[in-house]
């Protein structure tokens, strides 16, 4: 269990090339926001009850809570190895609580921390790379650094913010479209830039 989780580990944070981030991201951006834009007459209903989804919230609590222990459990803590069971302790305990005690705004917390996590390795995908044009994936994960932070902290921001989208369906289909133009932006970086040394002049 130890071995897959340190494979894990490195997968995403010590091996991620920005070129595989950037494909990565890129297609998950085309790919959601086509479906929500092809299916809006069943999305909308079910993004309303997103925040306060037990189901949502306990699936996406389950892998945020798997993703967490994973790095807890991986990650070169240095001096302070021999505290690594404070933390391999206290997440099934955040785990539990916020599943059974603190579970109001359930699904737009566990979203919430779902982001967070997953703006760390694009962010070292990304870290002082040559292209210009890492700045597409920096600036989306540093999005989701701000919207995770409201939705755990603030979890009835994303009640309003669905229901701002939900007001006017020319908004909502406005920002689908932006999304998969976003996401081409980003494929498109990749494949071509993304990876590519820059050559120095003479």
């Amino acid at each position: 269990m130890q071995e897959l989780s340190k494979s894990l580990y490195d997968a995403l944070y010590s091996n991620l090339s920005l070129r595989t981030a950037g494909i990565a991201v890129g297609l998950a951006l085309i790919v959601v926001h086509i479906l929500a834009l092809l299916r809006q007459e069943k999305i909308l209903p079910w993004l309303s009850r997103v925040p306060r989804s037990q189901n949502v919230g306990t699936v996406f609590l389950t892998v945020g809570f798997l993703w967490a222990w994973m790095v807890a459990t991986s990650m070169d803590l240095g001096e302070f190895q021999q505290i690594r069971w404070l933390a391999q302790t206290a997440l099934p305990v955040f785990y539990v609580s916020m599943l059974f005690v603190a579970n109001d705004y359930l699904g737009a917390r566990a979203v919430g921390i779902i982001l967070l996590l997953a703006a760390c390795p694009v962010l070292d995908a990304a870290f002082l790379k040559p292209p210009v044009s890492r700045l597409l994936l920096s600036t989306l994960a540093y999005g989701w650094i701000v919207a995770g932070l409201f939705w755990v902290g603030m979890p009835f921001t994303m009640r309003n913010q669905i229901a701002w989208i939900q007001a006017k369906p020319a908004r909502y289909r406005a920002l689908c479209i932006a999304g998969v133009v976003y996401g081409i932006l980003v494929l498109v970086s990749a494949v071509l830039f993304y990876g590519v040394q820059a050559v120095s002049p003479a």
